[in-house]
């Protein structure tokens, strides 16, 4: 029974089985696991970790509780307590890869101060080399362990140091490729341009384990909506299982579709069948199993879009589609790929419904009177150098809230900022849930002025802010990843909320805080240029002369 509440999501009930199992005497392994899941999904996140540890001390070579307990303290910040577990666990199962991989390579989601970057940075590094010199591929063992451990992580936060990643990828790039090359070498060697078949389309396929309402590849329905059929047939693999209104649209939009979930063999089967011309990854660095597919050769020319916008470091990954407006001009040294600058940001994004207002600012705990800033962004893009920031705009502003929805483990770093210029944060700053998509877009609807962040900009959370005309603050960065929003408000005419650095970043937010009658001329700005923005075509067609281009070549 109590499996049965686990598997229909009825958490509470499942802990109360669960708690009546383990009263009676220490449970198997994977009841602690359960129930460790079950208090997550409730929020209950000391209960969590609590009954990991229980597990492990019970079950200390049970690599499933022990990968849990490491992922659960590096997601609540718990740096040091997440390496130690991360080399207590290698050290119990020496032969698991993914302890390997964990005890070299992890770094933390968020930073305490600037100096833990560095640190965690350093140890990443040489932690890399270490891990390729102990990486043998000679038995199938061997093999099998290396490739279940790229299987289940990749190296996503290490990007989030706001420094150029380039040669750190390539190394783990060709550290999966090789990995990957051991266990199917039969999918490694270059392929020539197969012909093409009757009606002279060229086969484009995308492929991806996001192919439903998601960040990463929302802005992908344009391309496909927009697609010249006389001249190309697209095929899309979905390899996740959360199927949505926007699955549908994909499979609407594609020639073939196929939903071969969880699946990485079968997946690249189908894929070599259809003897595609061009391969396109809409991210490759947030999905471990796509990463492993991606360090193959499946198609004789495969590219990667900006769904995670860093290099993938692959040798089996030809080319970066990238965006005109984001790039600097030395934006060549920061990919491993050949870089292609798409017209204007890149992608065709959709339009996105914003409904009436319909809830008030006491719904969310908001003063009517306030300047509300909104700070939407994942915790990990909140670097600690930059903290001082909302405590300068808040010494400013008296009028001002901060309203977070994913930040609740920045608050220890937000009190010791405010108390740095004589304020206390919890006067200034909201900390809410992920709400659902109704209570979100009121949000930004409610809120006066979007605050993002610096080295790594919002993408579609400006761009949804921006739908909802709210004026967004933002300062580009050095890579394309910090420059999302800067190029978003080039699209639309309106830059007079970019800045060119911190000081004038709190000034721009200051006075948007102050001067209501400016910030009403910047929301009718934006409210007007929506079409410059949205649906855009001129993407499109230039990738499909890049496609073009690489056919005939």
């Amino acid at each position: 029974m109590s499996d049965k509440f686990f598997q229909e999501g009825r958490w509470q009930e499942a802990i109360a089985q669960y708690q009546n199992i383990l009263a009676i005497q220490p449970g198997e392994p994977d009841v602690y696991w359960r129930l460790s899941e079950c208090y997550r999904h409730l929020n209950l996140l000391d209960e969590a970790l609590s009954i990991l540890q229980e597990g492990v001390k019970l079950y200390p070579t049970d690599g499933n509780l022990h990968f849990s307990l490491i992922m659960h303290l590096r997601h609540r910040g718990q740096n040091q307590k997440a390496l130690s577990s991360a080399i207590t666990a290698s050290n119990a199962l020496p032969d698991d890869y993914t302890f390997k991989l964990l005890k070299h390579l992890i770094v933390p989601t968020i930073y305490d101060n600037k100096e833990e970057i560095n640190f965690y940075r350093e140890r990443f590094t040489q932690g890399l080399q270490d891990l390729i010199l102990e990486t043998s591929l000679k038995t199938a063992e061997e093999k099998q362990n290396a490739l279940a451990g790229i299987g289940r992580l990749t190296n996503f936060y290490i990007s989030y140091q706001a420094q150029n990643d380039i040669e750190l990828q390539r190394q783990y790039g060709k550290l999966v490729h090789e990995i990957m090359a051991a266990n199917y070498p039969q999918w490694v060697a270059p392929l020539s341009m197969p012909s093409l078949k009757l009606g002279n389309k060229i086969r484009i396929g995308y492929v991806s384990n996001y192919l439903h309402s998601y960040s990463g590849t929302l802005w992908l329905t344009g391309w496909l909506r927009h697609c010249d059929r006389d001249s190309f047939e697209i095929y899309c693999y979905y390899t996740g299982n959360s199927p949505d209104a926007i699955t549908k649209q994909f499979q609407d939009d594609s020639n073939v579709f196929y939903h071969i979930p969880h699946n990485l063999e079968a997946a690249c089967q189908q894929i070599i069948a259809d003897q595609l011309h061009i391969l396109v990854y809409p991210e490759i660095g947030m999905d471990a199993p796509t990463m492993q597919m991606a360090g193959l050769r499946l198609a004789p020319v495969q590219c990667v879009a900006w769904g995670h916008p860093v290099t993938t470091g692959l040798p089996t990954i030809d080319y970066f589609l990238s965006s005109q407006l984001m790039e600097p001009e030395n934006a060549q040294e920061h990919y491993s790929e050949k870089l292609i600058r798409l017209p204007n940001i890149g992608v065709s994004y959709p339009k996105p419904y914003i409904p009436p207002v319909i809830k008030t600012r006491s719904d969310y705990k908001l003063r009517d009177d306030a300047v509300i800033y909104l700070c939407c962004q994942a915790p990990f893009k909140y670097l600690p150098q930059y903290d001082f920031i909302l405590a300068e705009i808040a010494r400013r502003v008296p009028q001002a809230q901060f309203l977070f929805l994913r930040g609740g483990l920045l608050q220890e770093r937000l009190i010791r900022a405010f108390a740095a210029v004589g304020l206390k944060s919890e006067e200034y700053c909201v900390f809410l849930t992920i709400p659902e998509r109704l209570d979100y877009l009121m949000i930004n609807l409610l809120s006066d002025v979007f605050l993002d962040t610096f080295t790594w900009s919002g993408g579609n959370t400006t761009l949804e802010a921006i739908a909802c005309n709210l004026p967004v603050v933002t300062c580009p960065g050095e890579f394309m990843r910090g420059r999302h929003s800067e190029s978003f408000l080039k699209m639309l005419g309106v830059t007079d909320t970019i800045a060119q650095n911190e000081a004038e970043y709190i000034e721009i937010a200051v006075k948007l805080g102050l001067d209501p009658a400016w910030r009403r001329h910047i929301t009718e700005c934006i409210s007007q240029n929506h079409d410059n923005l949205y649906d855009d075509k001129a993407c499109v067609a230039g990738l499909e002369a890049f496609y073009k281009a690489i056919w005939f070549s």
